[in-house]
């Protein structure tokens, strides 16, 4: 599974930055660094939907605080 967040400067001001570290502690905790691939990337141009992420093809908006149910419902529901 790999999941990108956008680090461009839209999102990087609603948060990105959090968003990333809660994953990389979430998959870490889970024992999933050998089934998740996490990364960044620039401007994904669905800047005023949020913090940008996809994982594989699917697009979400997430922020600082729905990474939890994010991670519960899109990413430990798949793997």
């Amino acid at each position: 599974m790999k999941i990108t967040v956008c680090i461009g400067s839209s999102c990087h001001i609603k948060g990105s930055r959090q968003v990333v570290e809660q994953l990389q502690a979430l998959i870490a905790a889970n024992n999933l660094g050998d089934k998740v691939d996490l990364g960044g990337t620039f401007c994904m141009g669905e800047c005023q939907k949020g913090v940008c992420v996809t994982v594989d093809d699917s697009f979400h908006s997430v922020t600082p605080d729905t990474v939890e149910s994010f991670f519960q419902n899109e990413v430990l529901a798949k793997v």
